[in-house]
Order: C-alpha cells, then structure tokens, then sequence
C-alpha cells in the first residue's frame, strides 16, 4: 500500500497553531527538506538556526544571518522579539540550553507563539524535554522513503557513483523495481549506503543486487537490537499436526493482498499462539511467512529493556514503523509474555511495562497497514488479560503436544533435513516411543542419536534412535502439572490448533 506523504501530517499540525513541534531523527537533511516543502505549500516564511550560522531566514530567501544570534540564548532573544509570523526551525538546539535562563526563554517562546502565528519546530537527534514543555510538545515521526522517493535515491547515487568508479549498469525495469522494494523500511542514509556497497561490490548494479541488497537491508535491520528479518526455512507441509491451524491460515492465504482488499476483504490482523514450549509455535510463525509468500520480521521484546535504557518506547516505536514500511509482511512477537508480563501485575519499574504494553495494544488495534502478526506465548498466567480480549487478535489458537500422526511427521521431516532417508525407518515404532515428545525434544533425539552412531562408528539405526528416546524425560514428564493446567485453561478459551 502507498505510503502516506507526511507532509499532510505536518502541514495539518502547523495549520492548527501547534507552537512546539519536535522531530527527532538523525536524518537532518530529509526533515529540513520537509520543513521547507511546508512553508512553500504554506506560503509563509521559515527562518533557520544553526549554532555554526546563527538564524537567518530562508524563505524568502536573505542570505544575511541576523547579527549576534550564533548563542542558542541570543537566538531565542531574536525570536522573542519577533513578530513576524512563521515557522522557526532550530537545529539541535536542545544541547545548547545551559541553564534555567535558557529554558525560560524557550518556554516564553512556545507560550506566546500560537497568538502571534508562529511554529517552532525542534530538529533533534534526542528530544528531552522539560515537563512544561512536554504538554505543548507534538513529536513527530519522519516516515521510512516511500518506493517513488527511494528510486530517486537510488538513481541519484548510481550517477554520483559512475562520476567516481568505474561501473556498468545492467538492470531490467523489472529489476529495478524488485531492488527498490527490497530497500523498503530504510532510512535515505541506509538506501544509499546499501547502494553503494552493491555497486562497490562488483562495479555494477545488475540483477544480482536485488539479492545481495536484501542482505545488507538484513544487516542493518538487526542493528536496531529488537528486529531480525528472516528467511523462513519452513512451510505449513513440513509441520506435523496443527490441522486446524493450517485450515484457518489456508483460507486467508492472499487476504493481505491489494486483490483481497478490493473484494471487500478487511486484512486479518494476527494470531496468538499458545502452548507447550516445544511444540512447534515458532515454525508455525516461519511457516505463515514461506505460505503466505511475505517477509518475516521478529521482534525480540525481551531485548528492548536490556539493550536501550531510556530509549525503549522510542525503539519499540521505531520497530514497529520498519514493519508498517515493509507491509505486506508477517510480525513475529516470540514469547510476549516475557516483555509485557510485568504490565499484568504492579509494575516496579516505573510504569515502562504498562506504557509500552498501551503502546502495542494501541498499534495493534489502529495500524491500517497489512501486517500479520503471529505472537506466541508459553506461559499464559503472565500475560495481561487486556491482550486476550476478543478482537486484538483474529484467533486464539492452542498448540498442544503432537499425537502419534504428527509425530510420524516430525521424524520425517527432521530425518530428511539430516540427510536420511524416512523410509528406512520404522516411523510407526518411533511415533509410538516417542509420547508426550514435543517436536522440538524429537529433533534433539535425532541429533543426539546421531552423535552416538558417529561415534559408533555406524549407521543411524531405527534402535539408536528409541535408544535415545527412552534416555530422554520430556517435558511432559517433568513439567506435567503444568501442561495439565495449561490444557485445562485453554480447553474453553481457545482454539485448538491440532
């Protein structure tokens, strides 16, 4: 779907006499170019500080800096004084407020601005605001480059690379649009600095680059610390059991697609799935992506309050946007329980849980973008009733233990990925020896197996392998108790899933 300009965002928060609006990005140049775009659509004057230029205005063009106004404390003086009606930008002026002097200053500014017309628009790297200020501020978020803005990008940076490198340029239309998709969900620094690594690479930009770009996209992706984006290496036919899972999902195969939306279709919003650690949700999440044809990101919420103190609702926030810039894409939310649990009980860590719990409900239940998100969930007394509620998700789904049929799957499955043919194993025996096994304790087995006929020196045999499984306590045995209350919760609250 079509990226929103947001222009009409910022232009609809000026036009309403906001006197304080924050932008923190670290893309400078795109925020000041949509400053700009504003006061031409606008008509109205912009005037520009920078602590190296002082404040001049900018349009109508005057090249002259107004004199003494390189202080950030002068600066605001000069707009104190002014009243003339317009739209104040200041370029990391934050760090240059040294005192209480300062801030008053800034606070008698935004005080008086709606009367007098005036905006002022705070482009930082880090926003941190006094409380005062924080009431009257509006953050706003700079959009990911749309598909048009990032063929801009890309043309523009193959003709700054062709005046500096030796390169050749072969690539198809078709290409070419298949390369710009794979940059979506990057800043303009990233679109072109993934540009130039796949130029530099081979001194050409052909149809290998639509490829080899999406590996550097991975890269950066997972510099954020709570996004990786995925190459599924499963699909729905290699996960045993689950019949009723894959029904559901079967019939909603193309409802994220522009075709389902003309139909009249609304794009289903997501799953949660709970159940046995083991038993298979994660590569039912992969699965959903390999079915469906879509990227896969997962979102790692347990790392948001490890990795980014003081940042988290910013990342959270962040990660999300990447999502919305990728759509179509399948959200995976591993283990929600282990970010959110704290939402669901007194918070001691300041309220961060709650907020960031409202936060991912409120996407959840606003975003328009076609995301499918797949959250799964072990233990189901740590997550906020809130997120059970009807209609955050489409379904609720139960993913027990697999039954004999789809443990004879799993071996086949996992036999055939070690190189072994299923067929020369007795299947019906290792289904039967291998009860109450989650799918995830049946690979181990098969991997511990084939370390022991390694070291035999021998073949993996159908007797190594029961072997092992009667070595094993799954955790049927060991955590039954809680399987048991597990199944009894969701026998009249879920779905399930088998």
């Amino acid at each position: 779907m079509p990226t929103p300009d947001p222009m009409v965002d910022l232009k609809l928060l000026v036009q309403s006499r906001h006197p304080l609006i924050t932008i923190e990005t670290v893309e400078e140049g795109r925020a000041l170019d949509l400053v700009k775009r504003l006061c031409n659509d606008l008509d109205v004057a912009q005037f520009l500080w920078r602590a190296t230029e002082g404040i001049r205005r900018v349009r109508p063009f005057d090249s002259r800096t107004a004199e003494g106004t390189f202080a950030a404390r002068e600066a605001l003086a000069y707009v104190i004084n002014s009243i003339y009606p317009g739209v104040y930008v200041f370029l990391d002026l934050l760090p240059h407020l040294g005192n209480a002097l300062d801030q008053r200053a800034l606070r008698e500014i935004v005080d008086r601005a709606a009367g007098l017309k005036q905006t002022l628009v705070l482009i930082e790297q880090k926003v941190e605001l006094q409380p005062a200020l924080e009431r009257v501020a509006v953050p706003f978020e700079l959009s990911f480059p749309n598909e048009e803005e990032i063929r801009a990008i890309v043309i523009e940076t193959a003709k700054e690379a062709r005046q500096s490198v030796q390169m050749e340029i072969d690539i198809k239309r078709g290409e070419l649009a298949d390369f710009i998709r794979n940059l979506r969900g990057l800043t303009e620094g990233e679109v072109r600095r993934a540009v130039w690594r796949a130029i530099l690479d081979d001194s050409r930009l052909d149809a290998k680059d639509v490829s080899s770009v999406l590996k550097v996209k991975q890269e950066m992706i997972h510099e954020l610390g709570v996004l990786e984006y995925i190459q599924p290496d499963a699909s729905l036919a290699d996960i045993g059991g689950l019949d009723n899972l894959k029904s559901w999902l079967g019939k909603r195969n193309a409802a994220l697609s522009d075709q389902a939306r003309d139909f009249g279709l609304t794009p289903p919003r997501g799953i949660l799935l709970l159940g046995v650690q083991g038993a298979g949700k994660s590569m039912a999440a992969k699965a959903v992506a390999a079915g469906w044809n879509l990227p896969l990101l997962k979102l790692e919420p347990g790392q948001l309050y490890d990795k980014y103190v003081g940042q988290t609702e910013k990342q959270l926030r962040r990660a999300l946007r990447t999502a919305e810039a990728l759509a179509p894409v399948v959200l995976w939310i591993d283990e929600i329980e282990k970010a959110f649990a704290s939402a669901a009980a007194q918070s001691t860590d300041g309220g961060l849980s709650q907020r960031m719990f409202g936060s991912l409900l409120g996407w959840m239940q606003d975003h328009k973008f076609p995301i499918f998100v797949v959250a799964t969930a072990n233990d189901i007394a740590a997550l906020p009733p809130e997120l059970m509620r009807k209609g955050r998700f489409d379904e609720i789904f139960f993913v027990d233990l697999p039954n004999a049929a789809a443990r004879l799957r799993i071996f086949e499955v996992h036999l055939a990925r070690r190189k072994r043919d299923p067929a020369s194993f007795d299947l019906q025996k290792l289904a039967a020896g291998s009860q109450g096994f989650s799918g995830a304790e049946i690979e181990q087995a098969i991997l511990a197996a084939m370390y022991t006929a390694f070291h035999n020196n021998c073949e993996l045999d159908t007797a190594t392998l029961l072997a092992e499984l009667a070595q094993t306590r799954p955790l049927s045995t060991t955590m039954a108790e809680k399987i048991d209350a597990l199944r009894s919760w969701a026998a009249t609250r879920c779905v399930n899933a088998g």
